[in-house]
């Protein structure tokens, strides 16, 4: 993997011409008390964002000020029940503008795989022996391990699609080869939580509906990094996880309107059959879907705009730019140490702020042990990406992973690059 560089100076370039209005890191950082944490006497620095964000105040108060004034369940005659379904109707919204969606298109549950698993059960009474479903070998398991299950239920066919292992993109060749007439579900992650690469979703999702087939879009790692648009990517289906951009542990999943009210979701015969809530099954995680809206309130809070999705669209964009800036000072040096070994796209690519890597003569896990001695929090292993791990030939250690979050700084990124030079040495 050959490393990108750039001129000196375009680093401090690309700082100068962010906008003064989206709030800086320093007003950003002010929010998250985790980040006052210190280990082995060195202050804390989490790169362990691609794994699950920090949670800043806002979020946990708005959890802790459900709980406590209006907790209740839903739909009775008493003010905290009614109360939840008014939280509930602005968290369909909240969640809607984050993804471009409408709010009765919006679906809560445990996590993404949960969810996963739920949609591939209402889908199992459509197919028939000999139908296709196509995955990816890029994808986490979570966008894999349902189709599988339903492909061996249903005696279907499960076609994989190869990644390139020097792109770490997808073969799309291969992809396009392997849609036939039988093709009835397409499911493609929109990026990769090992490798940072962004995949061409739209691009599959056209491939799909031209011959009448669903797309099912795993964006538990684009979310955090690029503001998703279900109606531009023409998708059936999208998921993301809450915790993963700022939020409790709470699986998100927009599903196209038409489509969710066709399909047969398991459910319990007095249960709601209509909107979102015929695909919901028990009583949810009310505090976390509280949490989870206020997440997006926080990113949006960051950058000025008419409305939630503008200001969304504006903080994403400053935030993707101060990402992009520490991701390739983190990348370039790294590219420079002959110890290093990267993988995954270089930056100027389509990618997100996560950085992949191994050190030569040392396993990943001892690498972040010894990263966590520095006070530098950092995941490893397979990240549930077990088939890119494999192809990567690099089981069953791994690789580290890096990954940028708003609250990360320059001197982090640089500490970063240091004590990877010191280990690596």
């Amino acid at each position: 993997m050959n490393a990108v560089t750039k001129p000196p100076g375009e680093f401090a370039a690309a700082s100068a011409n962010e906008s003064a209005d989206v709030a800086s890191v320093e007003a950003i950082r002010s929010q998250f008390p985790a980040l006052s944490r210190r280990h082995s006497g060195k202050p804390v620095a989490y790169f362990d964002g691609p794994g699950g964000t920090q949670v800043p105040r806002m979020v946990v108060e708005a959890m802790s000020e459900y709980l406590y004034d209006h907790n209740a369940n839903t739909h009775w005659n008493y003010p905290t029940s009614a109360e939840t379904d008014r939280m509930f109707t602005a968290a369909r919204q909240a969640l809607a503008d984050f993804l471009g969606g409408q709010p009765n298109e919006i679906v809560f549950g445990a996590n993404a795989t949960s969810l996963a698993f739920h949609v591939s059960r209402a889908l199992a009474r459509r197919l028939s022996p000999g139908d296709e479903i196509v995955v990816t070998e890029l994808d986490h398991h979570a966008n894999v391990g349902p189709w599988q299950v339903l492909a061996r239920e249903r005696d279907c066919k499960l076609i994989v699609v190869r990644m390139d292992i020097e792109s770490g993109g997808l073969d799309w060749n291969d992809f396009e080869q392997r849609i036939t007439k039988r093709t009835r579900l397409i499911a493609i992650g929109a990026a990769s939580n090992a490798l940072g690469t962004i995949s061409d979703v739209h691009r599959a999702a056209k491939i799909a509906r031209a011959i009448g087939a669903l797309t099912y879009v795993d964006a538990v790692h684009y979310a955090p990094h690029k503001l998703a648009d279900v109606r531009a990517l023409e998708c059936d289906f999208l998921m993301c996880s809450a915790y993963k951009f700022y939020g409790p542990h709470v699986g998100v999943l927009w599903c196209r309107g038409d489509v969710l009210e066709s399909l047969p979701f398991a459910k319990l015969e007095p249960a709601p059959d209509t909107g979102p809530e015929r695909a919901e099954t028990g009583t949810l995680n009310h505090e976390g879907i509280a949490g989870a809206a206020a997440a997006v309130d926080f990113i949006a809070s960051l950058a000025p705009g008419a409305g939630r999705r503008e200001k969304l669209r504006a903080a994403f964009t400053a935030l993707h730019d101060r990402s992009a800036v520490l991701t390739n000072q983190v990348w370039t040096a790294f590219a420079s140490n002959d110890r290093v070994q990267l993988y995954g796209p270089p930056p100027g690519a389509a990618r997100t702020s996560t950085i992949a890597f191994t050190v030569r003569g040392i396993a990943s896990s001892e690498v972040a042990r010894q990263l966590a001695d520095r006070g530098l929090f950092l995941s490893h292993g397979n990240f549930y990406a077990a088939t890119v791990i494999d192809r990567l030939g690099l089981a069953p250690e791994g690789l580290v992973r890096a990954g940028c979050a708003c609250y990360t700084t320059q001197e982090e990124a640089e500490r970063l690059i240091f004590a990877v030079e010191e280990i690596s040495r």
